[in-house]
């Protein structure tokens, strides 16, 4: 189970690994796994929309089941596919990564969508996050 510490642990660790590289100011979204938002993080200077993409790219890989570098895949490989997901999820699906599954075990528990700095940036710092609550990352396959 993904509890209101667990989740704020993945987003603190992801802020506090992005400090230490200089990325750029971040927005950081923990989701459970019913999709609802445990924690919205965003930094001074961010751009205004970076807790919506941030949102997206979680919520993305929830729906369909991968983290957000395997949607990345497949909107290049079918692209109608994935505009019709978009389509479905309301806009919110960013096939970018940084989009990263939250599992226990085979379970998927949560999902921590970041936005800020790269794209490959975004997921590191998830993945950090994520290792350091216990649980396992899981960005998709590239």
């Amino acid at each position: 189970m993904l509890t209101y510490d667990k989740a704020r642990l993945i987003a603190d660790t992801a802020l506090s690994f992005a400090r230490e590289r200089n990325f750029k100011p971040l927005s950081i979204v923990v989701l459970d796994a019913r999709a609802a938002r445990k924690i919205v993080l965003t930094e001074d200077n961010t751009s205004i929309k970076r807790p919506e993409v941030a949102y997206s790219k979680a919520n993305g890989a929830l729906a369909m089941g991968s983290g957000s570098r395997s949607l990345m895949k497949m909107a290049a490989e079918r692209p109608a596919f994935v505009a019709a997901a978009m389509q479905i999820a309301d806009g919110a699906l960013v096939p970018v990564p940084g989009g990263v599954l939250i599992k226990s075990g085979d379970q998927v528990v949560g999902a921590v969508g970041i936005s800020g700095d790269t794209s490959d940036n975004d997921e590191a710092a998830a993945m950090a996050g994520i290792v350091a609550a216990g649980f396992t990352a899981d960005p998709g396959v590239s």
